[in-house]
């Protein structure tokens, strides 16, 4: 008997870890080889589930981290932050902790 193969799918979450609140309609681009697969905003979670058919492998997450910024009249050191995962058969989350001066990253669940 075999069991059913795993769907991929990916998801965001991203924080002001400044201002302990979520980071709201921040734009995060997701590509996969120099190809941009989708484009969101973050919803007023700060999160983004990719709706989009994904394969395993390994994508680039583009968030405009300086146009965020900006637009709440607010400085950065970072005019945008790229983060490169690989993405693997079932859920993957990558979660964003950023500050205008400092960022990390890690996989959530």
């Amino acid at each position: 008997m075999t069991s059913p193969a795993k769907q991929t799918s990916l998801s965001t979450h991203v924080l002001d870890a400044a201002r302990g609140k979520p980071a709201a309609d921040l734009e995060v681009v997701l590509s996969r080889m120099n190809e941009q697969v989708a484009t969101a905003h973050t919803d007023e979670d700060g999160r983004i589930r990719w709706d989009v058919p994904l394969n395993p492998g390994d994508y680039l997450l583009h968030f405009a981290t300086g146009a965020w910024f900006a637009s709440a009249g607010r400085e950065t050191l970072y005019p945008a932050v790229d983060v490169h995962v690989t993405v693997g058969a079932g859920h993957t989350h990558v979660a964003l902790l950023l500050s205008p001066f400092a960022y990390t990253t890690y996989r959530g669940s």
